[in-house]
């Protein structure tokens, strides 16, 4: 149990650093390429304000064309030499008039045409054609459209995430060394907790079966002497009841243990489960209730065939206390990619039933606490066992039927 709640704590922990680095990165992601995008603009914004060529540059005052951004922190003497960009006149037929590729001399005329074309086609004022950033704007010989070369910075954007998720990576992985080598002092607390309870469990054991003993035997003693009554009736069954608490409550305890008590063997599921069908099917009958099984044959399974036992024990139990008179309870096994043991019954309660809670200790869907033979321990007992076999049980409902679907793995 503490295993596998150190397990959950790092599941937990892992899962949330990954989504808190995976938000950081795309967060980063979005506002590296905002920035990109912004610079570009920039420069296509002066350009296209200065009618299709760089502005010039002057130290003292610097332009400001009026344009979505200003720019006197990005254009510098540097960024007027090194900015390779290219100009496109196209007239109302959308055909080419006019190039300027005075600042780039690395592109065909075809190439003009093709950029151009792409960019008339997205529709848009501004965005990218391969690596150039193109704005759309108008000027006194028509419609114009400036493409500036964006590589290098597209490239310095990418080392830059790059490096940053390198930077992320390893950072998580330090934080999962660091949580993997906490867990156990985390979950120090609650194994002490729990030890405490098991400790407390055992002695209650020896402490109470004791007097619960001599309680009974002593009662043995003034019935042979006084002859029966109500009234040692009732201390009988009120101790015998006691007895099978502690009994429960004590494999509760042993059930939360490792694995290292079961009783581990190849058996056959199918005729285990049948078994313990045929051992119902009178108590079903005297209470008016139908059992029908449908077991598939030659089910193989390797684990502890007792406690396989009693699992289904439990839940038809269960289901004969629980299902309606002249009711019906059903008996699947089949196998999938795992065996799979389901016990169904009618309940006309059904939708009043905190399917959540039935798993709980001391849990019983009996609000008003009758006394059925019923602790509310033997679903808790049922969950034990299932996970003891690296299994799981869950609770469902569907019109008026309860069930449990049983899966070992």
């Amino acid at each position: 149990m503490i295993y596998n709640l150190r397990k959950k704590f790092i599941r937990v922990c892992v899962v949330s650093v990954v989504i808190v680095c995976t938000v950081i990165f795309i967060v980063m992601l979005v506002m590296s390429n905002l920035q990109l995008n912004h610079t570009m603009d920039t420069l296509t914004d002066a350009i296209a304000s200065n009618n299709g060529v760089f502005p010039p540059f002057d130290e003292e005052e610097q332009p400001m064309p009026s344009g979505r951004f200003p720019y006197r922190d990005i254009i510098t003497e540097e960024t007027q030499f090194s900015t390779r960009f290219f100009t496109v006149w196209v007239g109302e037929d959308e055909q080419i008039e006019e190039v300027n590729v005075d600042s780039i001399f690395s592109i065909s005329e075809e190439e003009t045409q093709e950029y151009a074309e792409a960019a008339l086609l997205s529709g848009r004022k501004t965005g990218w054609v391969e690596d150039y950033r193109f704005q759309v704007f108008e000027t006194d010989r028509g419609t114009a459209i400036v493409f500036v070369n964006g590589e290098m910075n597209r490239v310095m954007t990418e080392r830059f995430l790059f490096t940053f998720l390198l930077v992320l990576c390893g950072s998580g992985l330090v934080i999962l060394i660091l949580i993997i080598l906490i867990s156990k002092r985390v979950v120090r607390p609650v194994a002490e907790s729990y030890e405490k309870q098991k400790q407390f469990i055992t002695d209650a054991n020896h402490e109470l079966k004791t007097p619960l003993t001599l309680i009974l035997s002593n009662l043995d003693i003034v019935e042979a002497e006084t002859g029966k009554s109500e009234w040692l009736d009732d201390i009988r069954i009120e101790g015998e009841r006691m007895g099978m608490l502690i009994n429960q409550l004590v494999m509760l305890s042993r059930m939360d243990e490792d694995q290292s008590n079961l009783n581990i063997s190849h058996f056959d599921l199918s005729d285990t489960v049948s078994d313990t069908v045929s051992e119902f099917c009178t108590l079903a009958e005297d209470r008016s209730k139908t059992l029908l099984s449908e077991v598939e044959g030659a089910v193989e399974y390797r684990g502890d065939e007792g406690l396989i036992r009693r699992l289904v024990a439990i839940l038809l139990d269960n289901a004969v206390k629980y299902c309606d008179l002249q009711g019906e309870i059903r008996v699947l096994v089949y196998k999938k990619h795992h065996p799979v043991i389901v016990v169904e019954n009618t309940c006309s309660d059904a939708e009043q039933i905190e399917l959540g809670k039935l798993f709980d200790r001391f849990y019983r869907a009996d609000r008003a606490r009758t006394f059925d033979g019923s602790f509310g321990v033997g679903l808790s007992i049922a969950r034990a066992i299932a996970r003891k076999h690296r299994g799981d049980i869950t609770a469902y409902r569907k019109d008026r039927i309860i069930g449990f679907r049983v899966e070992l793995k």
